[in-house]
């Protein structure tokens, strides 16, 4: 995921497309695997795509990245329609691979008279998901580079489709596993496939440090003597950039000169922090969330943070607002445009709010958004609009400076246009922000634009209606001629063809998969909405997701298995709690309406959740502490997904036919409905309506599928 951010924009959407078409293409391959019912020895065929499994992400991931500037104009951002065609060809080789193997370990399974084989796989899949994430996050990530990480997955699946030959007799088949892990081994050894396609990732641009942190992949490139820092392949600042530099100091602290405590949020390397102590400043706070960003700079920059005066802080930007109790005379937020919900999280009145609460009486807050040449398009005026009401709905006086971005001035206390004499007075010499440029940028036309622009009808930018980011993403689009070429609308309505002829069992299991991917995306956003972006903790949350699906899926897993062992004799019943609970819901119910009873408290939970989050935020801000929302949402992202994962195995059992073709049709309606979760409501639904409509989306899909599954039991 982080390297094709890297290739395409790095916005929501492009989230939401190779999510999407990574579910899609994962359950297009579990509808092939079914083939391994027709064959004689389907263990071969797993062994087989286990190898490819072991070897393709590696190659796709240099592939990527030598193959972006050749098929795409170097430099030139990649449209919409360009990022779904592309996601799709590049993911297709892996995740078809991966796909078809969950449908073929069911077929090897149920031959060999396993009990409720559907399950295990879904069990064992899941299990393998908390490993991967765990050490990704928790260990390989801070070790080592992309390439060579992806090898210690590939070398896993390697021993363990070598050892599955062997375990099924099919022998012969341990030699080709053995050279394919001995020819990795050596290329690992002989040759860094990172550093030689990084270099060729970057042509033209000396590559003078790489690296990865739990925040993204750094690189660091040097070109005519200035650096530059790309974050998962977006330059985040460079060095050379003056005119960036300049205004987004000058503009605030012309407004406050005398100002003693500075807040900055981000920016510190790119020559902002040393342009701050300018003046008269006893304390500039720097406030960094990437570890590896101020390691990189220190080493590269050191004199970007040498003066005693500055205090570094590695911390989310938000959170440390949130729990600060110092107080600034001017707080600069220099971060990028709201293209994703982590960076709208900087552009809200929540947090226009919080920044209040920090700053000094008739303090100053300042922050850059969009960018202008002299033309305000419709897009960027709904953008510009929404932003202005939002920030004006907390602080009395609110202006706007049309530079290279729109720079915003929010205060209680007085704003100045005269920059140039309030700089000159001061004794302030600046190479580009003088009293020439700031003639031409204040010029009546240019500011009569943006009071136009502000002036037009727009929604408040919220935490729980992040409408600003839905205005970015429709100011991206319109810079970009969207088609809809042959091969998408094929897609698209073979995807709508599917959906019409769905069995309700399959729907059951399709809403139950847009329930757990969209009402996850809503639990991260209002995670990190509450409690700021920290990856280790985000990280336990998607790993609680992982464990309440595993859980799920085991316990409902042998529960079935222990009916059917009874449905061949009496046996000796569990004196657990959990096996005395299994017994008696099996009891009261037959399998088809426990499912419809499953389906109904996915959508019981899903309705509640939007009055829940709410209560959170305000004990939250009761509390002043982020512990509590911390735990409640890792306990309803574990209550979440134990419901889902009990729905699959029992889906599996209700469903008519052989288990390879059931499995098979049960896993694609899982991922195209997890697909659908993914790119809806990350693209549209929740900027548009706010992170209610998933859940009532998803309440409703699965009250549906509950009924239609009662209606005909």
């Amino acid at each position: 995921m982080r390297e094709l951010l890297a290739v395409f924009a790095g916005n929501e959407m492009v989230v939401g497309v190779c999510l999407g078409s990574w579910f899609v293409l994962t359950g297009v391959g579990t509808w092939l695997g079914r083939i391994g019912n027709r064959l004689r020895h389907p263990a071969a065929a797993l062994v087989w795509v286990q190898m490819s499994i072991a070897v393709l992400p590696p190659v796709q991931v240099i592939g990527l990245r030598l193959l972006r500037n050749v098929v795409f104009l170097p430099g030139a951002a990649v449209g919409v329609t360009e990022t779904v065609s592309a996601s799709l060809v590049l993911l297709a080789p892996y995740c078809l691979a991966s796909g078809s193997m969950l449908t073929l370990a069911c077929a090897v399974l149920a031959r060999q008279a396993s009990a409720v084989p559907a399950g295990r796989v879904y069990v064992a899949d899941s299990v393998g998901s908390i490993a991967g994430g765990v050490l990704f996050s928790g260990l390989l990530v801070h070790l080592l580079d992309h390439v060579a990480l992806l090898w210690v997955p590939g070398l896993l699946n390697l021993g363990l489709a070598g050892l599955t030959a062997w375990h099924v007799g099919l022998r012969w088949m341990v030699g080709p596993v053995t050279a394919a892990a001995l020819a990795i081994a050596a290329a690992v050894v002989s040759t860094d496939l990172d550093a030689i396609s990084t270099a060729r990732q970057f042509a033209g641009q000396q590559v003078v440090f790489r690296g990865n942190s739990p925040y993204g992949r750094l690189v660091v490139t040097k070109k005519a003597g200035a650096l530059t820092f790309f974050e998962n392949g977006q330059p985040t600042f460079a060095t050379g950039n003056i005119e960036a530099r300049e205004e987004t100091v000058h503009y605030a602290m012309a407004q406050r000169p005398q100002a003693k405590h500075v807040l900055l949020v981000s920016g510190g390397f790119s020559g902002t922090a040393q342009e701050i102590l300018r003046y008269p400043v006893r304390e500039l706070t720097y406030v960094e969330l990437d570890p590896l960003v101020l390691a990189a700079g220190r080493r590269f920059l050191p004199e970007a943070l040498a003066e005693p005066r500055i205090r570094v802080v590695q911390d989310d930007g938000r959170r440390f607002i949130a729990t600060t109790p110092d107080r600034f005379d001017v707080v600069i937020v220099d971060v990028a445009d709201p293209a994703t919900s982590q960076l709208n999280r900087f552009y809200t009145a929540e947090f226009f709010r919080q920044v209040k609460r920090v700053l000094a009486p008739d303090g100053v807050v300042c922050f850059g958004l969009g960018q202008y040449a002299n033309y305000v398009s419709p897009q960027l005026a709904r953008l510009l609009a929404s932003a202005y009401r939002t920030v004006r709905s907390q602080f009395a006086q609110v202006l706007m400076i049309p530079g290279g971005r729109v720079f915003f001035l929010a205060s209680d206390g007085p704003l100045y246009t005269n920059v140039a004499e309030r700089l000159e007075a001061q004794g302030i010499t600046t190479r580009l922000v003088n009293r020439h440029y700031l003639a031409a940028t204040l010029r009546p036309d240019r500011v009569a634009d943006l009071q136009r622009a502000v002036a037009q009808p727009a929604a408040r930018n919220t935490d729980f209606s992040p409408v600003l980011y839905y205005y970015h993403l429709r100011h991206w689009l319109s810079q970009f001629d969207v088609r809809i070429g042959v091969g998408l609308a094929a897609l698209g309505l073979g995807l709508v063809w599917y959906l019409i002829r769905l069995r309700p069992v399959a729907l059951v299991v399709l809403a139950s998969g847009f329930a757990a991917s969209g009402l996850e995306v809503v639990l991260l956003l209002a995670f990190q909405i509450l409690c700021g972006a920290l990856y280790q903790q985000v990280g336990l949350l998607v790993t609680a997701f992982m464990v309440g699906l595993a859980v799920g899926a085991a316990w409902m897993t042998r529960s079935l298995a222990q009916q059917q062992t009874q449905s061949l004799g009496p046996t000796e019943p569990s004196r657990t709690a959990l096996g005395w609970l299994g017994r008696c819901w099996g009891k009261v119910v037959n399998p088809a309406k426990q499912l419809a009873c499953l389906a109904w408290a996915v959508a019981g939970f899903a309705g509640l959740l939007p009055v829940a989050l709410p209560m959170v935020s305000n004990l939250t801000e009761a509390l002043g502490s982020s512990y509590a929302a911390q735990v409640f949402i890792v306990l309803l992202t574990l209550g979440l997904a134990t419901l889902v994962g009990l729905q699959f195995p029992l889906a599996n059992r209700v469903g008519a036919g052989d288990v390879t073709t059931t499995a098979s049709r049960l896993y694609t309606a899982d991922l195209v409905g997890a697909s659908l979760g993914a790119l809806l409501p990350s693209t549209l639904l929740i900027p548009l309506w706010g992170l209610g409509s998933v859940c009532l989306l998803a309440a409703g899909l699965n009250a549906f599928s509950g009924w239609l599954v009662w209606r005909r039991t």
